[in-house]
């Protein structure tokens, strides 16, 4: 699907497409994927793309919004699409099975393409299906992605195509991934078409960023105190003493203070160590790194400085925050709506 072929848009047949779901999917990067190829058939008036959906044993699958998906077949199915794409969500860093990895690996060897939405990259990474490519996942998991798969070269793009491997920060971006796929097969006017259905101004580039800009996150528009924001967030590992950090913009310790009590009403000291905080809150619930080495990874010294801080910041310690996840995860979930969606052999 994403290598280009002048001659794609004369094809016979249709691009056979797998969305492989498992517990916990995005919704909302599943229908973003599909939606585009929906669109695709419908404004060239043609078949150009089928798709099918698809889980371990053939049965629902339940979205991270609490919403079940009917899958069509179980995961024998796979063997049969030239193009399989993963669709995770919420806590793939904790899934593991080895069924569903070695039949990846298999459809590998055999010539298949394969994707990832959102956080499926840690699965694919998991499977060893990402070592030598280059890929990309959701900015809330790129912490932890990278001290879980250091030899891997993670990036922030929206979304990456490494020859037979394509993967997406989620959301939105998945759109903006098929879009680029149906721009190589089938020309950049049907994708600007399907833009334009989906009430997108422009079809984003790989290289758009992936979070809003700091300027309109923080509700600021004072360029020095932007750029202190942005050295800290790309020190978090080893913290910047605050001399460091006004030295590097050219203010005084003490402009640069008075410049974080009027915009943003706090210190740079306890701004600085929210930042390193939030940080270790995901890295505690997406990884299974032990607390120290979390501690160690967001700039804290010791353990017990880390605890003290962490307690006092987000009202329980590291290992309360560990328990509490391990809880969540062995309680039975509570009772939600479910919604059918089949997905029919010629695509409606």
């Amino acid at each position: 699907m994403f290598q280009p072929n002048a001659g794609a848009s004369g094809q016979a047949q249709p691009e056979r497409i797998a969305f492989f779901v498992v517990p916990n999917f995005s919704m909302i990067a599943f229908t973003a994927a599909l939606e585009a190829l929906r669109l695709a058939n419908r404004l060239s008036s043609r078949q150009l793309y089928t798709w099918h959906v698809i889980s371990k044993d053939g049965k629902p699958v339940e979205a991270s919004n609490g919403l079940m998906l009917m899958a069509e077949h179980g995961i024998d199915a796979l063997d049969q699409f030239p193009t399989v794409i993963l669709c995770s969500g919420i806590d793939a860093h904790l899934y593991r099975d080895e069924t569903v990895f070695a039949r990846f690996r298999r459809l590998a060897r055999k010539g298949a393409e394969i994707g990832a939405l959102c956080t499926g990259s840690h699965i694919l990474a998991r499977a060893g299906l990402l070592e030598g490519y280059r890929c990309t996942i959701h900015w809330e998991n790129l912490g932890s992605f990278t001290e879980e798969f250091p030899d891997i070269e993670v990036s922030s793009e929206l979304f990456e195509v490494d020859r037979d491997r394509f993967t997406c920060a989620g959301g939105i971006a998945a759109a903006d991934l098929m879009l680029h796929g149906i721009a190589l097969g089938h020309g950049q006017e049907l994708a600007a078409s399907i833009s334009e259905q989906f009430i997108l101004d422009r079809i984003r580039d790989p290289h758009d960023p992936q979070r809003v800009p700091l300027r309109a996150r923080l509700g600021i528009g004072h360029p020095k105190l932007i750029e202190v924001v942005s050295h800290m967030e790309a020190n978090q590992e080893e913290p910047l003493a605050h001399e460091e950090l006004a030295r590097r913009v050219g203010l005084s310790r003490r402009q640069l203070e008075r410049l974080f009590r009027r915009f943003l009403k706090t210190t740079p000291g306890h701004y600085y160590l929210k930042l390193r905080l939030n940080r270790a809150r995901l890295l505690l619930l997406q990884t299974t790194m032990a607390v120290i080495d979390v501690a160690l990874a967001c700039g804290f010294v010791s353990a017990s400085h880390f605890s003290k801080c962490y307690r006092d910041f987000h009202g329980r310690t590291p290992r309360e925050e560990r328990r509490l996840l391990e809880a969540a995860m062995g309680a039975e979930p509570a009772s939600r709506g479910q919604l059918r969606l089949d997905m029919p052999e010629a695509n409606r």
